[in-house]
């Protein structure tokens, strides 16, 4: 079964905000997002899960990224060879004179979030790791490809 998962990239000045996890490996990083449900249009599902994890209210721009993930074929496959998932990635920002509320349902491995200045994306752990690449680019001007295939 293919699973769709919303994610969004959101950027403030020189920051993006990440959701801060961790793992018996240390602490990592995602973008805000999650699964898709029955009846859900991209943007119903971002702002829920923005929600969920962040206690944010955004607002969402265009699509930015689409990736497909196939567990099998990247480091992970001991325990996720099964999982099948395409990404969608909006550029996204916080609404005007927004107020944080206490994220709803964070992720079980989620510690926090975290604002990580985008010149230094490349020292955290985040997944997925090819898009500190783009996202580096993209705030550069750089002309980009939306679809990014089964890449992590």
């Amino acid at each position: 079964m293919i699973r769709n998962s919303i994610k969004a990239i959101i950027l403030s000045g020189e920051h993006v905000l990440l959701t801060k996890n961790r793992d018996p490996e240390g602490d990592f990083y995602l973008f805000p997002g999650g699964g898709q449900e029955h009846g859900e249009t991209f943007h119903k599902t971002l702002k829920r899960e923005c929600m969920e994890e962040t206690g944010l209210a955004i607002e969402i721009g265009d699509v930015l990224f689409i990736r497909e993930y196939i567990g099998q074929n990247h480091e992970h496959a001991a325990f996720d060879s099964h999982v099948h998932q395409v990404e969608v990635y909006f550029i996204c920002s916080l609404k005007d004179n927004v107020t944080k509320v206490e994220p709803a349902a964070p992720d079980s491995n989620q510690i926090g979030i975290e604002w990580v200045p985008l010149s230094r994306l490349a020292l955290y752990r985040i997944y997925p790791k090819k898009l500190v690449e783009k996202i580096v680019s993209y705030t550069q001007n750089e002309s980009l490809p939306i679809y990014l295939g089964d890449v992590n």
